[in-house]
């Protein structure tokens, strides 16, 4: 097939899919139609586990949209079958490249619709085709309307079999619809790669080049590399200093100090905060030290073992901070926010075990987030596939904690649950729960098309 055939076959099925209906079961089944058509005509390119897994984790996503149909899920289809593709079309590139690409395709394709040339089949018409048009088609359809005009003109019958009845076509719909899928299409079968996406590939290697190895160079014109390694070594070590004051300090105050009920709350964001905002900080002055000789530099020895304590420290604030969150979770029971933070101080972690991999294995800085982009993608796959409302309304019931109603009728996907705990304990009929069996009621009342499958297996 063509990249015209693609286009059109894909912008068919949206169409088909999303005209007079909602987002809901349609997006997964067109994700569903666009991973079957690159499995089926791009097979021959499969020659990595890479892409099997993307595969299967684009099906899932594709389901869990279809179930769920929320933020998560939409997000974690989007990039499995933007990934899947970008892997199978451009295994060369790194996928940090992707990102950009889509904001600059985004743009670019409303002016590359027009340049025909890149995506029409280039044929030659000759006499024989122009013959075969005139002859089967503009000459038979000629004949076909006068004869038709006539024959209205004879009978009332014959001219009612094709005018008695009305088209239920939204014509402004059908157009708004068809020209989204081309758009959407178009970018996705059609995305142009500037040329320097290919002159740069080789600055987000994983490994450096053999010419940084042997050069040693600073990182400023007017500081020579003895004094930027002193330099380092000195910011470290106060830097090691102050972190372990911090500890010291910030597990003081978590673990003896008296606090009231009523600050837990803010104090349990503020030092979460902290620790996020630090670490970042700390892999950002890895980062700079080093991204290029220092790595390979013979006198960089305490400057090495610097940054491995310091990263090590910055793992004992996490666990720290991993405490805090845990005990806050014991007397309010669990939210989104808290399973949230737990999610990203586990992000964190990994982004220290990676930093402190880049300077044992002597890596790029680009190695650092190759690895996290699939990390923060699989973190998103698990977002979207496990129902985090129902855990935590199952949880909190089983602990009495975090039970109000209203707070319950405001988490997501936990209705069979939540309507079990409010009739045994006489809470059904407040106002909030009103509203959210009334939202209920409504995604039922939608077309299969347009409601996520989950509404559709709930009673009613």
């Amino acid at each position: 097939m063509k990249k015209l055939h693609f286009i059109l076959v894909s912008s068919l099925l949206f169409t088909l899919l999303f005209y007079k209906q909602e987002l809901g079961v349609n997006l997964g089944l067109f994700g569903l139609g666009l991973t079957a058509l690159i499995c089926y005509f791009f097979q021959d390119r499969f020659t990595h586990r890479s892409h099997l897994v993307l595969v299967i984790t684009t099906i899932l996503s594709c389901y869990a949209f279809a179930w769920y149909g929320d933020f998560a899920s939409f997000w974690a289809l989007a990039l499995s079958i933007v990934f899947l593709q970008f892997k199978i079309q451009e295994p060369k590139l790194k996928m940090l490249q992707l990102f950009p690409l889509i904001f600059v395709n985004g743009v670019a394709s409303l002016g590359r619709i027009f340049m025909f040339s890149q995506y029409f089949p280039k044929r030659k018409v000759n006499n024989g085709f122009a013959k075969k048009m005139i002859a089967y088609f503009i000459i038979p359809a000629l004949f076909l309307g006068l004869f038709f005009i006539v024959y209205s003109f004879g009978s009332n019958h014959f001219s009612s079999l094709f005018t008695d009845y009305e088209l239920d076509i939204d014509i402004w719909q059908l157009i708004v619809i068809s020209g989204l899928g081309f758009y959407i299409s178009f970018n996705f079968w059609n995305y142009w790669i500037p040329e320097i996406c290919y002159e740069k590939n080789q600055l987000l290697d994983n490994d450096f080049k053999d010419e940084v190895r042997n050069q040693n160079q600073s990182s400023f014109s007017f500081l020579d590399i003895d004094f930027e390694r002193k330099s380092g070594e000195i910011t470290l070590a106060l830097l090691n200093v102050l972190l372990l004051i911090f500890i010291a300090t910030y597990n003081y105050e978590q673990f003896f100090e008296a606090v009231e009920k009523t600050n837990l709350s803010s104090d349990t964001h503020e030092r979460v905060n902290a620790v996020i905002f630090s670490i970042l900080m700390a892999v950002g002055v890895i980062l700079f030290y080093f991204k290029g000789g220092f790595n390979f530099d013979a006198k960089a020895t305490m400057l090495k073992k610097l940054a491995k304590i310091w990263i090590l420290l910055n793992g004992v604030l996490i666990v720290s901070a991993i405490i805090k969150n845990s005990e806050y979770v014991s007397f309010f029971g669990l939210t989104y926010k808290r399973l949230g933070v737990y999610a990203f101080l586990i992000l964190v972690t990994i982004g220290l075990v990676y930093a402190f991999l880049k300077i044992a294995r002597q890596k790029t800085n680009a190695y650092l987030f190759n690895q996290m982009v699939w990390y923060c993608y699989g973190l998103l796959l698990l977002c979207s596939f496990v129902n985090w409302g129902n855990l935590i309304t199952n949880y909190n019931i089983s602990v009495n904690k975090g039970v109000e109603p209203i707070f319950l009728s405001d988490l997501n996907f936990n209705d069979e649950s939540r309507r079990e705990y409010f009739l045994q304990h006489n809470l059904n009929g407040k106002l909030k729960e009103t509203v959210r069996e009334y939202e209920i009621h409504s995604y039922q009342e939608k077309s299969f098309l347009s409601k996520p499958l989950y509404y559709t297996f709930l009673k009613k």
